[in-house]
C-alpha cells in the first residue's frame, strides 16, 4: 500500500503560474522542440509526443495536471498487456455454456402458468466480465479469511445462477425454480442478490440501483478500518463492484467517490459494464457516457481503466498514423454505436468508415462480416485480463474499469442492442436454434422444438468442468458464498448496566445523553468494548458524543497531520489511523453503509462489529431508507439511533428536523426492532437485551432501532419490581394512580411520558380520576406480536386460540384508554384493536414548525392538559363525569390558545 503522502496530496496537479522562470533559455528549447515537432510531424504525433512525456512525468513522480478524459480508445495499449495464463479455449467453452443455462433458465421461468419474468441481457453482456473474475481474481472464503467481497450487478443473478449449476453447487430443480421461492422450496432461487433469502449464497443486496457502489466503497473502508485496529487480517480482501452505466446516475452511485480516493482505497474496483443502454433506451444517446465517466472518476482522484475496443481493432488502430480512426471514435455518439451494434457490416463499411477515404482505406481488406465482427473490449478475456490485473496491482488509488459491452450480446438481432431489450425474457424457437448456433452447442434441433428448451452441462467430467474447480481451487473457494463463522460474544454483566439504572437524581438529562452515558460504561467492557464502531454523520457534539474524541478517537488512515485548534481543550478533537469513530462528513448514505458494512462484518471477516449510529431522526429512515432495507437483507446487525426525535422535541429548527413518523417507517421493515423508551432504566434493559439477541448464542439478524431525545429530564432510579418483560415486549405500567375514583389509562411513549405523568396528577387533583400511566416502549413490537397471534390463530381454528400481549397486558385494567406521543396519531394507533376498551390516540399529525416546545405541543393537543381532555373525552363517553366539563378544560387550560402553554424547557434547538 501507498504511503499516507503519496496517497493523500493536497495539491493533485496544476501548473506553477506564480513561480518564476529561473531558466528561460531551457524553457524557449523545449517550446521550439513542440514547435517542430508540429511542424515536422503534424499534430496528432505532438500530441501522442505530449501525452507520452506526462505519462513518464507521473512515472518520475512529477506533479503534472491530470487530464479528465482521454481518447475513446484502451487505456492499456496492446504492447503492454500481460500474459493471458488461461486456456481461452476452454473458458469460450465454459462461458458458451454459461451463457446458454442463464437464457434458458429464464425463458423457462415464462412457461404457461408460471411467467415470473427475469433479465437476460444484463448478464448477456457482462459474461465475460464476470467470467475472467471467476477463473482468475475473485478470492474465495476457503482459506479462513473473508476471501474477496464481489458485489454483482443484480440483473445478472441468472448468470450467476447459471454458473453455479456448471459447478453442481446448483441443481436443475433450482434453475427451474427461479423466482418462485415458496411454492418451490426449498429449491427456489431468489430473483436477485438477497442474502436474506439465500443466506448461504449471497453476501451483497445490489439490485436496489446505487446501493452497489456506495456499499462496495465503504466495505472497502471497513476492510482497511477493522485491519488498522487489528480486529482481523484484511490485508488480501480485494472489493469489486460490477455496475451498469445507467446505475450511475444514481446519486448514491458516484456521491462518494472522493472517499475512495481520499483514503486510498487501492482495494476497490468498480467494473462499469458499459452497454450504452438504460432499462427503455441509450443511457447517452446523444454523448459519450464512457467519456463522461472517466472524467468524473479522474476528477473524484481514482484510476480509470479503458476497456473499449477488442483486440480485432488492434491491426485497424496501429494503421492509424494520422489519428482519423481515433477522431472518428471520439466523435461518434453512443446511439450511433448501438446502431451499429444492430446493422450489418456494409452498414459500418458504409456508414462508420465510408465518408472518410483514408479510413475507407483501412477496412478494403476486410469482408462485410469481418467489419460486423470488430467488437467490444468487454466480450474479450485477454483485454479483461488485462484491465483486471492492471486494477488490482495499482496502489494508492481506488479503480475504476470502464468495459464498453453489447446488451443482450449473443442473444441474437432480436435482442442485442436493441431498446426493448431489457424487457425481453423469452427466447422462440428460432431464437434458441440461432443462440445454440453461436454458442457451438451439441443441442439438436427436435430438443428445442418440443416443451420447454433444455440446460446444457458437458458432463462432470468434462475438460470444461474439471478446469472450472480447478480454478476455484486455486482462488480459495466457490464465489458467492456467504459463510458465518463468528463466535458468540461474551456479554457484560448486570454492573456495566447499574449506571444508568441509578436515574439521574436531581440532574435532567436527555435520552441521547443516558444512552451516551451507558455507551461510555459499555466500551469500557474489556471482552466487546473494542468491537463498538461509532457513527455519526458530523454532529458527534449535536449528540454529546465529543466526549468520546480523546480516548477513542476518529478514525483516519493518515492520522492527524495538523495541530488542533481545540488541541488544549479536554475533549479535543483527535484522528488516529487506530481510531474507533467513523466521522463519515454530512452524508447519512455514507454513514449508513457504514453501518451495513460493520453491521455484517460478523459473516463477511467472521469477526462481530458492534456499530452505534447515531443520527438526526428525521433523516434516518426517511432519508436513507432504502438502505435500512438493504442492511435487512445483508444480515446485518447493530444499533440505530434516531436521535433529536419527535415533532415538538426540536421545535426550533423547523419543519424539516420535526420528525413525527419515523417510528411508522421503522414499523414497516421486518428486520427492524424499534423502541421508543423514556427513561435510562428502559435504555439499559433494551439494549442488553439487543446484545443478547444480536451477539448472544441465539444471534438473530435483526437491528436495534431507538428514538431518543434532546429534551432534558429527571430519570427516575429502575422500579424494584420492574417489568423487564413489558419493557421488552413493548409496555408496562410505571405510575400507578392512587388518587381519585373514577378509573382511566393513559399510555405514553418516549419524550411524552412526563406530560402523561403530569396529566395523571391534574386529572386525580382537579377531575376525581385515577389513572395508571404506562409507558409504551415499542408501539411497533407490541403490533407485531398481535398480527403474528391473529395469523397464528387464523390457521389453527383447531388449537386454543391465543391472544395477543397487549390484550393480555391490559386486561385487568379499567378504560378508556388515552394514548399520546410526540409522533402522528398513526404509531399509537397500530394497537387500537387489540386494546380492551374505548381507545383514542392524541399526535402531531402535520407539519412541523420553529417555536416553543409548550406552544407547538399545545398547537397539536398533545400536552398534558390535552391529555387531561382526552380523557374527560372518554369518560363522557362512558356517562362517569358530565359533558359540560369538557367545556371547562378547555377553558381552564385555555387549550385554544397557543400562545398560553408553558413554554417548556429550552433548547429546542440542535
Amino acid at each position: 500500500m501507498a504511503s499516507g503522502s503519496d496517497r493523500n496530496p493536497i495539491i493533485i496537479g496544476g501548473l506553477p503560474s506564480q513561480v518564476p522562470d529561473f531558466d528561460p533559455e531551457e524553457t524557449q528549447e523545449w517550446l521550439d522542440s513542440l514547435d517542430a515537432a508540429v511542424d515536422e510531424r503534424g499534430r496528432e504525433r505532438a500530441r501522442y509526443l505530449m501525452l507520452r512525456l506526462i505519462e513518464r512525468a507521473r512515472e518520475k513522480r512529477v506533479a503534472v495536471p491530470e487530464m479528465r478524459s482521454t481518447d475513446y480508445v484502451n487505456t492499456i495499449p496492446t504492447r503492454a498487456e500481460p500474459f493471458f495464463p488461461g486456456n481461452e479455449e476452454i473458458e469460450r467453452r465454459i462461458l458458451n455454456a454459461t451463457r446458454w443455462n442463464a437464457a434458458v433458465m429464464v425463458s423457462r421461468a415464462q412457461r404457461p402458468g408460471i411467467g415470473v419474468g427475469g433479465h437476460i441481457a444484463t448478464f448477456a453482456s457482462s459474461a465475460s466480465l464476470y467470467d475472467v473474475g471467476f477463473n482468475h481474481f475473485f478470492r474465495g472464503k476457503d482459506e479462513g479469511d473473508g476471501g474477496d467481497q464481489v458485489f454483482f450487478q443484480g440483473h445478472a443473478s441468472p448468470g450467476i445462477y447459471a454458473r453455479a449449476y456448471m459447478l453442481d453447487r446448483l441443481s436443475e430443480q433450482n434453475l427451474d425454480a427461479f423466482r418462485q421461492e415458496k411454492s418451490k422450496a426449498p429449491y427456489g432461487l431468489s430473483s436477485y442478490p438477497h442474502p436474506r433469502l439465500m443466506p448461504d449464497f449471497w453476501e451483497f443486496p445490489t439490485v436496489s440501483m446505487g446501493l452497489g457502489p456506495i456499499g462496495a466503497i465503504y466495505q472497502a473502508r471497513m476492510n482497511r478500518y477493522m485491519h488498522a485496529r487489528g480486529i482481523a487480517d484484511t490485508s488480501k480482501s480485494h472489493v469489486w463492484a460490477f455496475l451498469g452505466d445507467g446505475e450511475m446516475d444514481e446519486p448514491e452511485s458516484l456521491g462518494q467517490l472522493t472517499i475512495a480516493a481520499r483514503e486510498g482505497l487501492d482495494n476497490l474496483t468498480f467494473v462499469v459494464n458499459c452497454n450504452l443502454q438504460r432499462l427503455d433506451g441509450p443511457v447517452r444517446g446523444n454523448g459519450k457516457v464512457i467519456q463522461e465517466l472517466e472524467s468524473v472518476f479522474r476528477g473524484a482522484g481514482w484510476n480509470v481503466i479503458k476497456l473499449i475496443w477488442d483486440r480485432t481493432w488492434d491491426p485497424l488502430l496501429a494503421q492509424d498514423r494520422d489519428g482519423t480512426l481515433v477522431n472518428r471514435m471520439n466523435t461518434t455518439p453512443d446511439g450511433q454505436f448501438q446502431t451499429y451494434a444492430t446493422e450489418s457490416g456494409a452498414y459500418i463499411r458504409d456508414h462508420f468508415f465510408g465518408d472518410d477515404q483514408r479510413l475507407r482505406a483501412m477496412v478494403e481488406g476486410m469482408t462485410d462480416d469481418q467489419i460486423l465482427h470488430l467488437g467490444r473490449g468487454g466480450h474479450d478475456h485477454r483485454k479483461i485480463y488485462a484491465a483486471f490485473k492492471a486494477a488490482v496491482e495499482h496502489t494508492g488509488q481506488p479503480t475504476v474499469i470502464l468495459a464498453k459491452t453489447v446488451k443482450g450480446w449473443t442473444l441474437g438481432p432480436n435482442f442485442e442492442g436493441r431498446n426493448a431489450t431489457h424487457q425481453m425474457k423469452k427466447l422462440t424457437v428460432d431464437d434458441l436454434k440461432r443462440f445454440r448456433d453461436r454458442l457451438h452447442l451439441p443441442i439438436a434441433d427436435k430438443e428445442l422444438e418440443s416443451g420447454a428448451p433444455p440446460y446444457y452441462h458437458p458432463g462432470r467430467d468434462s475438460e470444461e468442468i474439471q478446469y472450472m474447480h480447478d480454478r476455484r481451487k486455486g482462488l480459495g473457494g466457490y464465489v458467492p458464498t456467504r459463510v458465518v463463522r463468528a463466535q458468540p460474544l461474551p456479554l457484560p454483566d448486570d454492573k456495566t448496566y447499574a449506571s444508568v439504572k441509578k436515574g439521574s437524581g436531581q440532574q435532567s438529562i436527555a435520552t441521547t445523553m443516558a444512552f451516551v452515558r451507558l455507551l461510555k460504561d459499555l466500551m469500557r467492557d474489556k471482552e466487546i468494548g473494542k468491537r463498538f464502531v461509532l457513527i455519526a454523520p458530523d454532529e458527534y457534539r449535536t449528540f454529546g458524543m465529543d466526549s468520546f474524541f480523546p480516548s477513542a478517537k476518529i478514525y483516519n488512515p493518515l492520522g492527524q497531520q495538523y495541530e488542533s485548534v481545540d488541541r488544549e481543550l479536554l475533549l479535543a478533537y483527535k484522528e488516529s489511523p487506530t481510531g474507533q469513530m467513523l466521522h463519515d462528513g454530512i452524508s447519512e448514505a455514507g454513514c449508513t453503509a457504514s453501518l451495513i458494512a460493520a453491521g455484517s462484518a460478523y459473516a463477511t471477516h467472521g469477526e462481530p462489529l458492534i456499530p452505534v449510529y447515531v443520527f438526526y431522526s428525521m433523516f434516518g429512515f426517511q432519508r436513507t431508507g432504502d438502505q435500512f432495507w438493504q442492511m435487512a437483507d445483508q444480515l446485518a446487525r447493530g444499533f440505530v439511533l434516531g436521535a433529536t426525535a419527535g415533532r415538538t422535541t426540536l421545535t426550533g429548527e423547523g419543519l424539516q428536523h420535526a420528525d413525527g413518523h419515523s417510528q411508522l417507517l421503522a414499523s414497516t421493515n421486518p428486520g427492524c426492532v424499534a423502541y421508543d423508551p423514556a427513561f435510562g432504566f428502559e435504555i439499559a434493559h433494551i439494549v442488553k437485551d439487543g446484545l443478547r439477541r444480536m451477539y448472544g448464542s441465539d444471534s438473530e439478524d435483526v437491528f436495534y432501532y431507538l428514538t431518543v431525545y434532546n429534551e432534558p429530564i429527571q430519570h427516575p432510579a429502575e422500579p424494584e419490581n420492574v417489568d423487564v418483560e413489558g419493557i421488552l415486549k413493548g409496555v408496562h405500567r410505571f405510575s400507578e394512580g392512587t388518587s381519585g375514583s373514577i378509573p382511566a389509562q393513559i399510555l405514553a411513549s418516549g419524550v411524552a411520558v412526563p406530560w402523561a405523568v403530569e396529566a395523571q396528577r391534574i386529572l386525580a387533583e382537579e377531575w376525581n380520576v385515577r389513572a395508571d400511566v404506562w409507558s409504551a416502549t415499542s408501539w411497533n413490537e407490541l403490533r407485531r406480536e398481535a398480527v403474528e397471534v391473529e395469523r397464528h390463530n387464523l390457521l389453527h381454528p383447531e388449537e386454543e386460540q391465543r391472544v395477543p400481549y397487549v390484550t393480555r397486558k391490559f386486561s385487568g385494567a379499567q378504560g378508556p384508554f388515552v394514548a399520546v406521543s410526540d409522533w402522528m396519531r398513526s404509531v399509537p394507533d397500530q394497537i387500537a384493536r387489540w386494546v380492551p376498551g374505548p381507545y383514542q390516540s392524541l399526535g402531531a399529525d402535520g407539519f412541523g414548525f420553529a417555536d416553543t416546545r409548550g406552544a407547538a405541543r399545545r398547537f397539536f393537543h398533545i400536552d398534558a392538559q390535552s391529555v387531561v381532555l382526552a380523557v374527560l373525552t372518554e369518560l363522557a363517553k362512558q356517562g362517569k363525569v358530565d359533558r359540560s366539563a369538557l367545556k371547562q378544560a378547555i377553558d381552564r387550560y385555555q387549550l385554544l390558545d397557543v400562545a398560553s402553554a408553558d413554554p417548556g424547557a429550552a433548547g429546542g434547538d440542535a
